[in-house]
């Protein structure tokens, strides 16, 4: 059997235990696999109860890791896929230059090169000059609320952080993203019948109105801000002048000083109506990832080691969030480390077989050369 073909094989036993978020059971079934998988190479392995309804998280530590700063690799094994996908409309297979599968390119296909990666240098019996830990966590497709505290600590002892996210339009490997901040905004009225009382009514709604129209103006593509107005809801009936409404927002920002700017923004909100209050709740959930000196240096250390495996190495910023913001402020950080491939979401999900061995060795030299 060929290295690629081992690598697939390995892939498929991840992608075929299905771990959308909210299934608690099929994530923590794939943490035991895993688990078991890199203690069958000599790997450390530790296992992080999971709380508040999310799944385990696992810390993989190679052999001679010790307590110093080295090598912290950031992996995620939820899916967006819901159980029974598989089965259903999404059955691993392999089509041409296609894998196709739940969540294998984001991100199980880079998560297992990790592995992959790891174990080639622990069979071959060699020590990387920098400690190596792999984090994998449980809930990163829902802002990871119970992974940031772990991923934060385990950042602060770590020299370099590497992110096995799927790369980006062909095999760009990421150097920024965006910073993501979630609101819900809610506007509490006084109700009265539409007819008989009209005037006594305030408008939630009309109010809220106002304010979409006003958020949505805010967008402003130059300085790479971005406000959207996701779902709206509000009122009971149609004859009554309606006292609640709510809105989410999604908001994308390219530095942390529009981030600051934009959360005072909306936590300063006031209402055109006085007799309507606002309510506003969130904030920045994830920090961006901004192009910074650790991160230019890093990424020329693996555009060198991608030349000599043979393919060139191209860095992207993107306007998703990934646990890549949560560190590189703090550490250099490279992202979108994982396999190629497309449809991340959808049910067209694949990498491209022809992309995964160079990106896990590049996982793998990046693991070996780095000091």
């Amino acid at each position: 059997m060929s290295e690629t073909s081992e690598i697939i094989a390995g892939i498929r036993s991840w992608v075929e235990i299905e771990s959308q978020t909210a299934d608690v059971d099929g994530i923590n079934r794939l943490m035991t696999k895993v688990t078991d998988d890199y203690r069958d190479i000599g790997a450390e392995v530790e296992r992080i109860a999971g709380r508040n309804g999310y799944g385990d998280h696992i810390k993989v530590s190679a052999p001679w890791s010790g307590d110093q700063p080295g090598i912290l690799v950031l992996c995620h094994l939820d899916t967006v896929h819901p159980k029974g996908t598989l089965a259903r409309d999404l059955p691993f297979r392999i089509d041409g230059d296609k894998a196709y599968g739940p969540g294998i390119a984001d991100m199980k296909g880079g998560a297992y090169g990790a592995f992959s990666a790891l174990s080639t240098i622990i069979k071959a019996g060699k020590r990387t000059p920098l400690p190596i830990r792999v984090l994998y966590t449980s809930d990163e497709e829902v802002g990871s609320p119970t992974s940031r505290e772990l991923i934060e600590r385990e950042a602060g002892n770590a020299k370099y952080v590497l992110v096995t996210e799927p790369a980006r339009d062909g095999g760009k490997i990421v150097t920024a993203r965006k910073g993501v901040g979630r609101y819900v905004i809610n506007a509490h009225g006084r109700p009265s019948h539409a007819g008989a009382n009209h005037p006594a009514g305030r408008s939630a709604i009309r109010e809220l109105a106002r304010q979409v129209l006003a958020i949505e103006g805010m967008t402003d593509y130059e300085r790479g801000v971005t406000t959207n107005v996701g779902q709206i809801a509000g009122g009971t009936a149609d004859n009554v002048v309606p006292a609640f409404a709510s809105a989410t927002i999604d908001l994308r920002v390219a530095t942390a000083a529009d981030g600051d700017h934009m959360d005072r923004v909306f936590k300063t909100l006031a209402p055109h109506d006085p007799d309507v209050r606002l309510e506003v709740q969130g904030g920045i959930n994830r920090p961006p990832y901004e192009m910074n000196d650790g991160v230019a240096r890093l990424f020329d250390h693996a555009s060198k080691l991608a030349r000599e495996i043979g393919f060139e190495l191209v860095g992207v910023k993107t306007g998703g969030g990934s646990d890549g913001n949560f560190t590189a402020h703090k550490v250099p950080t490279l992202d979108g480390l994982g396999v190629d491939g497309h449809g991340a979401h959808t049910l067209q999900e694949h990498i491209l077989v022809s992309s995964i061995l160079p990106r896990v060795t590049l996982q793998r030299r990046l693991m070996e050369t780095l000091t």
